[in-house]
């Protein structure tokens, strides 16, 4: 094969990968701009069209690193087939669906499937790529995951307000069949086979116990509010919390017989690292809640399009695009203090807005202070997982990345609820949106405050481990992280 032929056929390959990345991240923004015009349409409530926003979430945290294990089990192409396809056949469902009630269904099944395919493009990249094409592969990965919300929010609201052929929001759903298949059928034809399988034995049992832990929690959460708060929901809550005590328990249980648990919480013992996941799963919460509620309180308190809900947002995910293209080139001594910097800023473009919203929507001042919050979410992010791995040491580095990816996704879930619950029940008790949406937002701020003393702990832990891997080889004794 020449040289030309190759780079056109991995040029193909990355943009399938990239393109299917793509869909994943964009499918909660893109759903959020059409949260209210799902909830007109199908005349159901604000707790169900929580779950709609939640449930993919949901679904998707508990099950991405079993399909990272299924990709390492049975091959990265083939898991990653299995996910498009089923991705696809959700995303078709979610669009045809006649309820409320079958929407959530489908949600929880398109994540599910979005959890299979996303943890194998960039398993895929390493495998497939070497060198410069790896190189630029990776850069184009990290842009689409940065860039991903903008996009759904943008083309959310254009297809919603389009209202193509009389079908309203169900067109955010149908557009993923076509690329679907499409996608599907280069997979087919184009990507290589036959990559080397490293042999696991899945933790199904850890899987599936966080799972129906995840869902007692966010589900009494979602639906208990307009239930009344009936006793099953406080059911499902202490089964939520036995279930939290049952799932730890098996993990360190199976660790110890020589198994390999979903997660390796031994990764939570030295110092500052539980902190700075703290930190992370709080900053993943507070997005969440932001961009769930702003868009119900610009579509339903200000009667915004959800075009213009979309666009309005807009300054957010820039301000996290720039601030995420933008970090790595800062000094060393600025990168250490971009966590504690970065959350107080957003704390302060959040109190910000609590005070803008009580006055319609200001546009200059909104545009500011989304910039603000979505940039210095971004300059937290990065350099806390970062910090968080330093503090862990290099035996840990693949249970950091399982525990931020699971514990931010239900922190997202989880704060959909929450705070969605928050705004959803002052307006039911007769206050205005801009209130509403005040006083949700404002539990952000207290919790941003508490992550700013995470971030401090884990930035002084991480420096303190990094002196002692730096003397330790000089004394002969093996580089520890603990």
């Amino acid at each position: 094969m020449s040289s030309r032929t190759q780079s056109s056929r991995h040029g193909g390959i990355v943009a399938v990968l990239l393109l299917a990345q793509l869909m994943a991240t964009m499918d909660n923004s893109i759903v959020a701009v059409a949260t209210a015009t799902i909830e007109r349409d199908l005349d159901t409530s604000g707790a169900m069209i929580q779950l709609v926003m939640a449930g993919y979430t949901l679904a998707f945290a508990a099950v991405v690193i079993t399909g990272a294990r299924l990709g390492d089990e049975y091959g990265h192409r083939r898991v990653f087939s299995i996910g498009l396809v089923g991705f696809t056949c959700a995303s078709l469902l979610c669009g045809v669906v006649p309820d409320a009630g079958s929407l959530v269904a489908a949600r929880l099944l398109q994540g599910g499937f979005g959890a299979l395919m996303v943890p194998q493009v960039l398993s895929l990249i390493q495998i497939l790529l070497s060198g410069p094409a790896r190189a630029r592969a990776i850069s184009l990965y990290s842009l689409v995951l940065a860039l991903g919300v903008a996009f759904g929010q943008i083309i959310g609201g254009v297809l919603v307000n389009a209202d193509l052929f009389g079908l309203s929001w169900r067109t955010i759903f149908l557009v993923n069949v076509p690329i679907g298949v499409a996608l599907a059928g280069v997979v087919l034809l184009a990507m290589p086979r036959g990559e080397e399988a490293e042999r696991t034995r899945l933790d199904l049992v850890g899987s599936g116990v966080l799972l129906l832990t995840m869902s007692a929690v966010v589900a009494p959460l979602s639906l208990g509010r307009d239930a009344g708060w009936p006793v099953w929901t406080w059911i499902a809550l202490a089964a939520g919390a036995v279930g939290c005590v049952y799932f730890v328990r098996h993990e360190k249980a199976l660790q110890a017989r020589g198994g390999q648990p979903l997660l390796d919480l031994n990764v939570l013992k030295p110092r500052g690292v539980a902190a700075g996941l703290l930190a992370c799963c709080i900053l993943n919460f507070a997005y969440a809640g932001t961009i769930f509620t702003l868009t119900l309180h610009l579509q339903t308190g200000l009667d915004y399009s959800s075009l213009r809900a979309g666009l309005t947002f807009l300054p957010y995910p820039v301000g996290f695009a720039t601030a995420s293209l933008l970090w790595t080139r800062l000094p060393e001594s600025v990168k250490r203090a971009l966590p504690t910097v970065g959350i107080t800023a957003f704390a302060a473009g959040g109190a910000g807005l609590i005070l803008v919203v009580r006055d319609g929507w200001p546009t200059v001042p909104g545009i500011v202070l989304l910039l603000i919050c979505g940039a210095s979410h971004a300059a937290a992010f990065s350099p806390l997982v970062d910090q968080a791995a330093e503090a862990a040491g290099p035996r840990f580095a693949s249970a950091i990345s399982a525990l931020v990816s699971t514990g931010t996704l239900f922190a997202s879930a989880l704060s959909v609820s929450a705070i969605g619950g928050v705004y959803l029940s002052m307006r039911a008790a007769g206050h205005s949106s801009a209130v509403s949406f005040s006083t949700g937002f404002a539990v952000v701020v207290v919790l941003l405050a508490v992550a700013v003393l995470c971030a401090w702990q884990v930035r002084q832990a991480a420096g303190t481990a990094q002196q002692v891997r730096a003397v330790e080889p000089e004394t002969g004794q093996p580089t520890s992280a603990t």
